[in-house]
């Protein structure tokens, strides 16, 4: 639509020059002549007038104004005042076409040069005004409609890309969580799995024990996909604790606990939650840790949780494909709460993981929340 406006808006500027060519009685060569001349100047507008009409080579917009300039003054002199209105459209490209210092100050000289012909032509001082005044009011009109009609392509894109943005976001998202909040459960039934698989002819009883602890954590994964395909994904650390020392011991780790947790806002909650379902799925996946132990403490408005095992292994690598990138979203979601994460490797085969995070802290402004993506993703 803007386009089609700075079209009509060219060809009614180009329209009234040639009624007042007809009104001037200018008939035969004379008029051929003008009519040739006002092609031109139409078809040089419109190529200027395009998007990215400043980015063509120098040398060609030299070419086009060069001759713009030529087909504006030349007919000035048979048509004089009729004519005058074509020089508002050189003043407009100029404008669309040259860097702003030089532009605007070619553009009032195009003004100003229009007081010669009145002037030549024996008229008055207000029909010098009025030429000087069309003339600068056409170069801004068409050079106002021309940035329009480029603004609103440029404003379309950059929609595009938001829309492609907010979608790159969600996979993002989406891929993180399931990462996070899977990786334990997954290597948790596993690891029981692999315990009732020894216990079934030694110690059945337990085995059946284990098996119950299996059907709780899938019934969790399931629910842990359903609030990460609907946005929520609120988790609770105190519950997170418990579902650590029982995955831990099964897997023969001691675990020693030190919890001391008052009031916590639900984003923080959930990160640290997060945080220790990574930390625990890297002890199970990547060491051989014997002893894990797991401080969360809220201090003075600060949330710390620390978890320390002793099981890393000199030059380890998890057998599986897919190792994951999980302490780098934990990172991430940490930012998001203000918080930090640092890792400590004191002695050779030990391992720490402290996260800290003001206790009352939400999601800082830009975060990418749960509800802020799904519904950029619903929308697209």
């Amino acid at each position: 639509m803007a386009e089609v406006i700075l079209i009509a808006a060219i060809c009614c500027y180009t329209g009234i020059t040639v009624l007042n060519i007809l009104n001037s009685g200018i008939h035969g060569l004379g008029l051929a002549a003008a009519g040739a001349c006002l092609t031109v100047l139409f078809a040089l507008q419109i190529l200027h007038s395009q998007p990215g009409a400043r980015r063509a080579p120098a040398r060609r917009r030299a070419l086009t104004l060069g001759l713009q300039v030529l087909v504006t003054y030349l007919p000035l002199v048979a048509f004089e005042a009729q004519w005058g209105a074509m020089a508002g459209f050189l003043a407009g490209s100029l404008l669309l076409l040259l860097p702003p210092r030089p532009g605007w100050i070619l553009y009032g000289l195009v003004g100003v040069s229009m007081l010669v012909p009145p002037v030549v032509g024996g008229r008055s001082v207000l029909d010098s005004a009025y030429l000087v005044q069309t003339t600068l009011l056409t170069g801004l009109v068409i050079f106002g409609l021309a940035r329009l009609s480029d603004l609103v392509r440029v404003l379309h894109e950059s929609r595009d890309e938001v829309a492609r943005a907010a979608v790159t976001r969600e996979r993002l998202r989406f891929a993180r969580d399931l990462h996070d909040l899977l990786g334990y459960s997954l290597s948790a039934i596993q690891l029981k799995g692999e315990l009732i698989h020894r216990l079934i002819a030694a110690n059945p009883e337990m085995a059946k024990q284990e098996i119950e602890d299996v059907l709780a954590i899938s019934r969790q994964s399931l629910a842990d996909v359903r609030r990460v395909a609907s946005g929520y994904r609120d988790l609770s650390l105190k519950e997170e604790i418990g579902s650590a020392r029982s995955v831990l011991s099964a897997a023969e780790v001691e675990t020693v606990t030190d919890v001391r947790i008052g009031s916590v806002s639900s984003p923080v909650d959930t990160v640290l939650a997060t945080v220790l379902r990574e930390a625990v799925t890297n002890v199970l996946r990547h060491s051989r840790a014997t002893y894990c132990g797991i401080t969360a403490v809220e201090e003075d408005g600060l949330m710390t949780l620390s978890i320390l095992n002793d099981g890393v292994v000199e030059g380890y690598c998890d057998s599986s494909p897919h190792s994951g990138s999980g302490l780098g979203n934990l990172e991430l979601r940490l930012r998001a709460v203000g918080g930090e994460l640092t890792i400590d490797r004191g002695s050779a085969d030990a391992f720490r993981l402290v996260a800290r995070a003001p206790a009352h802290g939400e999601l800082l402004a830009g975060a990418d929340g749960p509800m802020e993506d799904e519904a950029a993703w619903m929308t697209v």
